[in-house]
């Protein structure tokens, strides 16, 4: 029974999302189809009392904050001197203004917390400094569409918020456990680079040397954004405040910061204010449609099932784990990574953690996984959105081939941290204790 209702469930929301419903609808759909099939009684009154707590979570609150802290950062024009800024710094070193792609895509992950809109961000500021450079041009989009894959594992992260919220790990823990091995993966896509530029020098252009003057004076654009990130991390590893509070902290000094370069005016923020609107409603309708889904799941006993069915195949914890791993890069190239999260989570997590694993380190190999996702075709977001920003003709195909290499460096991550767990792990352990 449990199969068929899983079966069928995934058939129909495969075929909605073909059809291009939206997400949110598509979830919905299958719940309610569920509801009226199963429980016709009651299906009604089931909906109503989910939709409501589902919909007034205060962890859920968080996700609009920070993306309005992102939102006033790129508009008020902090994103562009940060990346001048990094680009001085790093210039002279092989691979030159590639490892500002990476460098840059990290820090904006820790004001931004969303992959697409680092890309994008990153992304329309850096293109045009290649024009001219002899730079190799898949080289550079697969830099900089990995690069913003960043967003998703550096803190604060969307996809960790909702992983804490479905499978109810402390966001703060979190948050800490991404840090680290966000670093570790920044150093696999600069070590990638300075791989590529020492075998093939041509590729990665010719640069002009910038002074020390000039360098230093562009601290003024670097500090204040680094300052910003270490309040709004800061007050969340030391307990001063909740993710929510953090996120509030985090848009007050992000429109501070405008302020100080005076780039603040009703216009700017007008169109912050309704992009960050228009984002966080799609991811919470998401998240209130996949509160819906997975519930009726629940009640058909589906979870549960499929504990039994795979205990009864005595598979260890590892093989289980290998399994997960696979199911979800299968996933990442055909569904986004938002429907990913909402429709397995709460169904694939209890199994691992039946096994012992850690939800803290399950968490962080989640979302690399989901990076994986954002740059693995046909369905690779980052992949369109660096596409559509080049100023060049040209295929896909160029940004596709250009990533590729990046994700291996996504699963020589993955298989880090499942040999050195401690990565992940040493930094919540030490702020919160075991």
């Amino acid at each position: 029974m449990s199969a068929i209702v899983l079966g069928t469930s995934f058939g129909l929301l495969i075929i909605f999302l073909s059809m291009g419903v939206y997400v949110f609808a598509s979830l919905g759909t299958v719940a309610l189809i569920l509801f009226w099939v199963f429980i016709p009684a009651k299906w009604h009154v089931l909906t109503g009392m989910l939709l409501w707590p589902a919909s007034t979570n205060w962890l859920l609150l968080s996700i609009p904050l920070f993306v309005l802290m992102g939102e006033l950062i790129l508009r008020a024009g902090i994103a562009d001197r940060l990346y001048r800024a990094i680009s001085y710094w790093l210039i002279g070193i092989p691979g030159g203004l590639l490892y500002s792609n990476i460098v840059a895509c990290g820090i904006f992950s820790a004001v931004s917390g969303s992959s697409v809109a680092t890309a994008a961000t990153i992304g329309t500021v850096a293109i045009p400094n290649f024009a001219s450079r002899g730079y190799n041009e898949r080289l550079v989009l697969g830099s900089l569409a990995a690069g913003g894959t960043l967003g998703i594992l550096i803190p604060p992260s969307i996809h960790l918020i909702l992983y804490g919220y479905f499978t109810g790990t402390s966001i703060g823990k979190l948050f800490m456990a991404g840090f680290m091995p966000g670093l570790v993966l920044m150093l696999l896509f600069m070590l990638l680079i300075f791989g590529v530029s020492i075998l093939s020098p041509n590729w990665t252009g010719i640069e002009n040397r910038v002074s020390w003057t000039v360098r230093l004076r562009s601290l003024k654009d670097f500090v204040p954004t680094c300052v910003l990130i270490v309040i709004v991390l800061g007050s969340i590893y030391r307990g001063v405040a909740t993710p929510t509070e953090a996120a509030a902290y985090g848009v007050t000094g992000a429109f501070l910061l405008g302020l100080c370069y005076r780039s603040v005016n009703y216009r700017m923020l007008s169109e912050a204010v309704t992009s960050a609107i228009r984002t966080s409603s799609f991811i919470l309708m998401i998240v209130i449609a996949g509160n819906l889904f997975n519930y009726a799941l629940v009640i058909l006993d589906v979870p549960q099932q499929i504990a039994f069915a795979v205990g009864g195949f005595g598979l260890s914890q590892w093989v289980l784990l290998v399994v997960i791993i696979l199911l979800y890069i299968f996933l990442g190239m055909f569904m986004e990574s938002f429907t990913i999260v909402v429709t397995t989570v709460p169904i694939l997590a209890p199994l691992l953690f039946a096994t012992g694993k850690d939800p803290v380190l399950l968490g962080v190999l989640f979302v690399i996984l989901l990076e994986m996702a954002l740059i693995t075709p046909p369905v690779g977001l980052n992949l369109y959105v660096i596409h559509g920003l080049r100023q060049t003709r040209g295929s896909i195909n160029d940004v596709i081939v250009g990533a590729l290499p990046f994700v291996l460096c996504m699963l020589a991550m993955i298989g880090i941290l499942i040999l050195f767990p401690q990565i992940a792990l040493w930094l919540p352990q030490t702020m919160f204790g075991s």
